[in-house]
């Protein structure tokens, strides 16, 4: 079974695969309680993968911190 989109391809976009597990599942929390996603025909059903979905289409993005 391949996952959708792949982990390879998201990590172009979030190169750290703690920030791209901690951004999903929030904003998977942020789908389940406003039932709203950005996407037009998301391919999953499930929140988590809405959200990879999203980050995929660039329709969200992780800002890193300033470092001190």
């Amino acid at each position: 079974m391949m996952l959708e989109p792949s982990i390879d391809k998201l990590q172009l976009k979030i190169n750290s695969k703690y920030t791209l597990v901690t951004l999903s599942a929030r904003r998977a929390r942020q789908i389940q309680d406003t039932q709203r996603h950005q996407l037009d025909n998301p391919k999953s059903v499930k929140y988590v993968g809405i959200a990879l979905e999203e980050i995929q289409a660039d329709k969200l993005t992780h800002i890193p911190a300033p470092e001190e």
